[in-house]
């Protein structure tokens, strides 16, 4: 699948996050991928490897489409497969102005600028739309709060094997806290350290200076 180049979002995102986002299973993920029904914007020649699979912001958006398309439409898998091919090639405009519509379980993309033969297809019997735009919309407000940590992981160090070949990081981040013993080693202050990992508080900068430091006293 053709992926529009866009700025809307820059961000990639794992198979445990699209999960997430789009409540497609990972397992089903990787057959959507094999099949070819829908292949992710950035994928390893050995797919056997960790983060192999790696989806753009808009790859995310397509699949929340299409979930919808499947789940609450029942849109058969093999008409999907064109409007996954269809929404794979529309550029950032095409995907602001775009209405989807459902009429007995095929996909209709109703585009102002189109030249109104879609409409004829159904003679203005429409189901409730699926703007686009919106979609977008809320993609980006729940990949924010995909972001969000909450208050108990401030200040913490967590290992976990989906993440970082399971090096500590900083919790609810992807941050080695191998990179911010770095630049402390370096001589960096906390306040130089979190201009250059902004995201982070000071508890964070402080956890992980002092990670594994009892061992290495020992």
């Amino acid at each position: 699948m053709a992926k529009p180049d866009t700025n809307v979002v820059v961000s990639a995102f794992t198979e445990e996050q699209v999960a997430r986002l789009t409540g497609i299973t990972a397992h089903r993920l990787r057959y959507w991928d094999r099949s070819e029904f829908f292949r992710p914007s950035y994928g390893a020649d050995n797919r056997r490897v960790p983060f192999s699979r790696i989806y753009s912001f808009m790859d995310v958006a397509a699949l929340r489409v299409l979930a919808v398309l499947l789940n609450q439409h029942n849109v058969p898998l093999q008409h999907l497969r064109h409007v996954s091919r269809r929404l794979g090639t529309m550029d950032n405009g095409a995907w602001s102005r775009t209405t989807l519509y459902v009429f007995n379980r095929k996909v209709i993309f109703d585009d102002p600028e189109d030249d109104g033969r879609q409409k004829e297809v159904v003679s203005g019997q429409y189901m409730i739309g699926i703007p686009l735009e919106m979609v977008v919309s809320d993609t980006r407000r729940d990949v924010k709060a995909l972001s969000t940590r909450s208050e108990e992981q401030i200040g913490h160090i967590e290992k976990n094997r989906y993440v970082a070949h399971n090096a500590a990081v900083v919790s609810g981040t992807r941050i080695p806290v191998s990179a911010i013993q770095h630049f402390s080693e370096d001589g960096f202050t906390i306040e130089q350290i979190l201009s250059e990992y902004p995201t982070l508080s000071e508890a964070d900068v402080r956890a992980a200076i002092s990670y594994g430091q009892e061992e290495k006293a020992a």
